[in-house]
């Protein structure tokens, strides 16, 4: 156990507290940094490996997919048999799966290596907040989790940007090598300042709840995929019984297990699942946003990488400078209200992308688009993590990192799904509609298997343009509309998920003197070992 200082009111903190926070967000700007950097590279990917819309849907969700569905899992291991040690092993193993995705000789070893490189994340990632819960308390808790969740998040922005430089200079593949210097650097300096052994449980994991939410998250993910490919809807449905099947398994062990892996009456504690599901929304509309926006950004208005990449900066600058702020107002308002404000940047932010991104628009737009979401995700991410680690005992300190970390990379993995296949549902619909629009003498052009390729993603339509020159022209603009048609029915989705986890925050998340009594409530009842008490807020 680490030796703690205390300021009165301003609660505890470890020694050497500024160090152990910097290796921890270091830490996790490993995962972040990972989350991001394969959006600028699509469509080169794409393009090296002839992918399909679908297939690049998966490599930009592999890294969040590989993390989501194994955090619950080794976050509850890391508790029991040594976070320090969970997070070590998760940056040793990242290296090789950043080289791996880097040398990948095909998209399907690409979307393997992303998987592989999330499930290390799952090690390291959720053992940085678990230990700002079990270090820090109090008011610098809040502070310390504010800078975790506002660096994160705008490592996670800026990596699009050092993506663009890299890709002017090298291949797509250089993108996924940076992450080893990083990975290197942070794991020195986690084995010199962050302690060994801080609250671990003693209870047995859950082994099967474990190996339950992992089938449950991957095929739920999936499926959302696979939803939109033409001639897979039964593959779909398959996997849509089987995250339901895993789903009903999952809550009924977690019912009966002395030690369950996700404790479901922690869970029903009204700011623990509130805070959760609308964690979910926001930073899945950072990562949804982020991946339709990049593919708007070179597919459309023909940005290099760097360009695209440089164009994030908006959400990076506003995600650092509102973070702190954002602390400040949920010690002084409550989290409900600054969850709202954030709901509302987010809100603005799909709406100045489906009012302005269109054929020849200014970077006014785009900068004011990313701003609000750097606005919106800046407000949220420290009232939905501190609501999630004030709602559990220490003892169960991965249990609330596990659900942080899944308002990430569930909610990236869910929103980038769900906005991916409407952009291409979107796409391909308003592709066969030009088809049909065009004169008889080009429909006559149009086989079937032209057909195919021209709706099987943008990059394959500019390549049937290469094939035909004297209709490239066509060919191209229609392609571009059509991404603007699929991409409008995605931040249409974006706008109606932002409402309804507002009217959500609205109605069910404590006001600010309820939400303090609330706490201590499940602190007093925690220390007493009396279990929950009534979630009513």
């Amino acid at each position: 156990m680490t030796t703690t200082s205390t300021t009165a009111g301003q609660g505890t903190a470890p020694a050497r507290a500024t160090l152990v926070l910097i290796a921890l967000i270091l830490a996790s700007g490993v995962a972040n940094l990972n989350l991001s950097v394969a959006n600028v590279a699509l469509p080169s990917i794409g393009h090296d490996f002839d992918a399909s819309q679908t297939a690049l849907n998966l490599v930009a969700v592999g890294f969040s997919l590989g993390l989501a569905g194994s955090v619950l899992y080794l976050g509850a291991l890391g508790d029991r048999y040594g976070r320090k040690m969970m997070l070590v092993l998760g940056l040793v193993l990242s290296i090789p799966a950043a080289i791996l995705a880097g040398l990948a000789p095909s998209v399907e070893v690409l979307f393997v290596a992303r998987v592989f490189g999330g499930i290390a994340a799952g090690m390291a990632y959720p053992t940085t907040l678990s230990l700002i819960a079990a270090l820090w308390s109090g008011p610098k808790r809040v502070a310390a989790i504010a800078l975790w969740s506002g660096l994160g998040g705008a490592i996670s922005a800026l990596g699009p940007l050092a993506s663009g430089y890299l890709i002017g200079v090298f291949d797509w593949g250089s993108v996924f090598f940076m992450t080893v210097p990083l990975a290197a650097v942070t794991l020195v300096i986690v084995l010199l300042t962050v302690p060994s052994k801080v609250n671990e449980a003693t209870e047995r994991v859950d082994n099967l709840g474990g190996v339950l939410s992992i089938v449950l998250v991957a095929s739920l993910v999936l499926s959302i995929n696979f939803a939109a490919v033409p001639g897979a809807g039964l593959f779909s449905l398959v996997l849509v019984g089987i995250a339901v099947l895993a789903g009903v398994g999952f809550v009924l062990r977690q019912r009966t297990v002395a030690n369950p892996l996700y404790d479901l009456k922690v869970a029903a504690r009204r700011p623990f699942w509130v805070a959760a599901v609308g964690g979910i929304i926001v930073f899945g509309s950072l990562m949804g946003a982020m991946y339709v926006g990049q593919l708007f950004l070179q597919n459309v208005l023909e940005y290099t990488a760097l360009e695209s990449g440089a164009a994030i900066l908006p959400a990076a600058i506003t995600m650092v400078l509102v973070s702190p702020v954002s602390s400040r107002l949920v010690i002084r308002f409550g989290a409900r209200v600054v969850f709202l404000l954030g709901y509302a940047c987010c809100l603005l932010s799909f709406l100045t992308m489906f009012v302005f991104w269109d054929i020849g628009t200014s970077y006014l737009s785009v900068g004011v688009a990313y701003a609000f979401l750097g606005l919106g995700v800046g407000l949220a991410g420290p009232p939905a993590s501190r609501s999630l680690t004030d709602s559990v005992p220490v003892s169960r300190a991965g249990m609330a990192s596990g659900t942080s970390d899944l308002q990430r990379d569930l909610g990236g993995s869910v929103m980038q799904s769900v906005l991916g296949s409407i952009l291409t549902a979107g796409y391909a619909g308003a592709i066969a509609r030009s088809i049909a629009a065009a004169p008889a003498s080009v429909q006559s052009e149009v086989t079937s298997d032209v057909q195919a390729q021209l709706q099987k993603s943008f990059d394959g339509a500019i390549a049937i343009a290469a094939q035909y020159p004297e209709y490239a022209d066509g060919i191209v603009a229609a392609a571009r509309q059509s991404f603007l048609d699929g991409a409008d029915w995605a931040y249409a989705t974006g706008m109606v998920t932002m409402l309804l986890g507002a009217v959500l925050v609205l109605v069910f998340y404590p006001r600010r003197e309820r939400e303090h009594e609330l706490f201590a409530e499940y602190a007093a009842a925690d220390a007493r070992g009396g279990g929950t008490v009534p979630a009513a807020g």
